[in-house]
């Protein structure tokens, strides 16, 4: 009896981490035989398709290298502006994009006199990485971007920006109380990969939360060095010290608007707003409008940037 008891826990077992080893590769997972660098086959699913990336600011612009702290090379690009600025902005892309697909932010960033740091996420772009971890280690990974300005310009007050997965890196950042980081604003982001995931297994594939996500939560750290749930900015916001603006498109199918009043109400932010864009779809809050999300962004921001 003791040794049948055994079997079907190993049976039970190695079920479990196939199924989580399966969600977790296409979800999270870089690359496929064909191609090293493309995107998770979840992303491909879920982002829009055939999407063409902005194209590059016209400005002075240089490629920044880092080491994550795992041992990653991370690469960015740094835009500089016409004149002399304090002012800098890190623009994180969200999820299964990579930095050119921010770089419409950073035209605007630019305009108004900021240096502009768009970095690839791990996992993304020119940027070193077999897994993303949904904002876990790319929260670190930002934090030390930060750094990074720091030391090049001690000077320098740093806003983070960014959309979708980007927006809950940013928030997940805020968190680890960044060098020289003065105000944030996070646009669609979620409360955690988890929920996300959880929406998304049943709309794809109508499969329910129990047992593949708690299978998912099992293997995931086993393959990339973090839990999904560990990408919880509903957790993280708790402990922001500074100023934050929350942006969500009200049609947002993705992630729900509803999470954005969570974030919100849960946030800790020295002091916060709000942006509820009409009729905005996922990460769709700055095409609907552009004129008035960016006289927002720029003028929750102009409070706390000197000149």
């Amino acid at each position: 009896m003791g040794s049948l008891c055994i079997i079907l826990l190993l049976l039970l077992g190695g079920t479990g981490y196939f199924i989580g080893s399966g969600f977790v590769d296409y979800a999270l997972l870089r690359g496929n035989p064909e191609d090293p660098t493309a995107i998770p086959e979840a992303a491909a699913a879920i982002v829009e398709p055939g999407l063409d990336a902005p194209a590059k600011p016209q400005a002075e612009n240089e490629q920044w290298m880092i080491t994550s702290q795992d041992g990653l090379k991370l690469v960015a690009t740094h835009f500089a502006p016409e004149e002399p600025s304090r002012r800098w902005a890190i623009l994180v892309h969200g999820y299964g994009r990579n930095q050119r697909f921010v770089w419409d932010y950073a035209a605007e960033y630019i305009k108004r006199g900021y240096h502009v740091l768009t970095p690839d996420l791990r996992a993304a772009g020119l940027s070193e990485g077999k897994y993303l971890t949904m904002g876990v280690k790319e929260s670190d990974d930002i934090a030390l971007w930060a750094k990074e300005i720091a030391q090049k310009d001690e000077t320098a007050q740093i806003a983070l920006h960014g959309i979708s997965m980007g927006a809950a890196t940013v928030m997940m950042t805020t968190a680890k109380h960044p060098q020289n980081v003065v105000a944030a604003v996070e646009d669609c982001g979620y409360t955690s990969a988890y929920d996300m995931f959880t929406v998304q297994l049943d709309k794809l594939f109508g499969l329910p939360e129990f047992p593949v996500m708690n299978c998912v939560d099992i293997v995931s750290p086993m393959k990339t060095g973090a839990a999904i749930s560990d990408a919880a900015p509903l957790r993280s916001i708790v402990h922001t010290e500074v100023p934050m603006l929350f942006i969500h498109g009200d049609a947002d199918k993705l992630v729900p608007c509803e999470m954005m009043e969570k974030l919100y109400e849960a946030s800790s932010a020295p002091a916060k707003e709000k942006y509820i864009v009409a009729g905005a779809g996922h990460a769709d809050s700055k095409k609907t409008d552009p004129q008035k999300y960016f006289e927002r962004v720029f003028a929750f921001l102009g409070t706390y940037m000197k000149q």
